[in-house]
């Protein structure tokens, strides 16, 4: 090609306008020189209904997202060549005297030999976004470059989880465990509703678990009717109220519910908002994971700002400090005159070696199992630390986000000292609302014990104390 020509030179020295390929191989596109004259010199025929423009702008449409490293370039690139050799022959008489018409002929004719393509075979649609599925999320941004002509950012997904005592996974990775007994939102915006409802895991303790999960998933547009979720402890229905499985007209299914795992595990795919759903029972209760795209978190009016996947649990509601928790050393004594109970089996040792036999790193999922092991004494909360984990590594969009350790900030993404809090050798009993001490862990009036410990090393301090409750 000589410089500045605007053609490619093929076998035979005939002249073949080109475009340079994009950044991700796009094809070549035949512009040329002389079109470019043509288009000047042609401003006072604007009545003239060539409309061979019409057909370039469609087959840069079909071939500017191709990229020719990939399988099925050929196949797609010659579908388009076919469609604009199609539409140039639609328009060869009245186009008899335009140059960029004759030029555009000369590139599809080289083109095709180039690339093999046969002159009989499918076509590809000339109006991109008539193909466009308005119920397919995924296909939004596609839709809006075509139309636009400019690339758009790519989509950015977000990701909430709540499993356990229990522990929250904020839209922002911030990491919280709380108390929020009875019902609360944690998604409200204008596409979808989420709501949990958490008990008291056991008598005295201010520790709770969800079961109950509400989900509403809002009409929009033709994709779907309203539909509305609901899942109790042992009843994890495959199904909407309704007694439907999907949403969309046809095959569509813009919604629609998995069955997993039957009673226990169900997935909820809304591809019209680009939203994914999990729900699971995990011994008595509940847990819940969504990954949604941020514009769609983020739609939502003024009086919807109370949501703990947006804004966390409010400061009354928290257990933890800053993503640290208070881990009661639970087993050791027993209530005065008692028998033994089911949740004071564990030791902060025995705790910890079962949950290092589900979770190798020790992150914030791994104290979770922990602390909920010395609240509860249900092995079953080993499971769903485990299973929300596994979530996370499902639904979360970045991987380097996936583990949190706790830091000096407020429990988010990061590296940071161990998640141990001051331990106290006290029984099940002593854990209530009654009173407080600095430590964290809640002591009732009752509890006349006479501790004597020496507190463990937290937050970079040495605690040694004589406690009489």
């Amino acid at each position: 090609m000589q410089a500045g020509d605007g053609y490619a030179r093929g076998p035979n020295m005939q002249s073949v306008p080109y475009r340079p390929a994009g950044e991700h191989g796009a094809a070549l596109t035949p512009v040329s020189r002389a079109a470019r004259y043509s288009q000047t010199r042609c401003d006072c025929q604007l009545q003239t209904p060539c409309r061979i423009q019409k057909c370039t702008t469609d087959f840069v449409s079909l071939t500017s997202h191709l990229n020719s490293a990939l399988e099925g370039f050929d196949l797609e690139f010659c579908k388009a060549l076919r469609a604009y050799s199609a539409c140039t022959y639609r328009n060869s008489k009245v186009c008899r005297g335009n140059l960029v018409y004759h030029s555009a002929v000369l590139g599809i004719s080289d083109l095709m030999s180039q690339r093999n393509c046969s002159k009989d075979g499918p076509t590809s649609s000339t109006n991109p976004e008539v193909t466009h599925d308005p119920c397919n999320y995924s296909g939004h941004t596609e839709a809006r470059e075509h139309q636009g002509g400019e690339k758009t950012h790519p989509t950015t997904y977000l990701f909430c989880g709540l499993f356990g005592d229990p522990h929250l996974r904020t839209f922002k990775d911030h990491f919280q465990t709380c108390k929020v007994e009875g019902a609360w939102p944690l998604i409200d915006n204008n596409y979808l509703s989420v709501q949990v409802t958490n008990v008291p895991v056991v008598p005295g303790s201010s520790a709770t678990a969800t079961n109950k999960i509400t989900i509403i998933f809002k009409s929009y547009q033709d994709c779907t009717d309203q539909k509305v979720y609901q899942a109790v402890t042992d009843d994890l229905p495959a199904a909407f109220v309704d007694g439907t499985t999907s949403g969309g007209d046809g095959n569509t299914k813009s919604l629609r519910i998995v069955e997993k795992v039957s009673g226990k595990y169900v997935e909820m795919h809304a591809k019209y908002i680009g939203t994914t759903v999990y729900i699971r029972q995990l011994g008595h209760y509940l847990t819940l994971a969504i990954r949604m795209p941020q514009e769609l978190v983020m739609a939502y009016e003024e009086s919807q700002d109370l949501q703990l996947c947006v804004n966390g649990c409010p400061s009354t509601e928290r257990i933890d400090d800053s993503g640290h928790l208070p881990l009661p050393v639970m087993g050791q004594l027993l209530p005065q005159g008692g028998a033994t109970h089911p949740w004071s089996v564990y030791t902060l040792e025995t705790a910890t070696t079962k949950c290092h036999e589900k979770m190798l790193v020790k992150d914030i999922y791994f104290y979770s199992c922990v602390f909920d092991l010395l609240t509860t004494g249900d092995a079953n909360f080993t499971a769903a630390a485990h299973s929300a984990l596994q979530d996370v590594e499902a639904l979360h969009p970045r991987k380097e986000h996936w583990h949190i350790f706790p830091s000096n900030g407020g429990g988010g993404v990061g590296k940071g000292r161990p998640l141990v809090g001051p331990l106290l050798p006290l029984p099940y009993k002593c854990f209530t609302e009654s009173s407080t001490v600095s430590t964290g862990i809640k002591l009732s009036q009752s509890c006349s014990l006479e501790v004597e410990t020496v507190l463990r090393t937290f937050q970079g301090k040495h605690f040694s104390s004589s406690l009489a409750v």
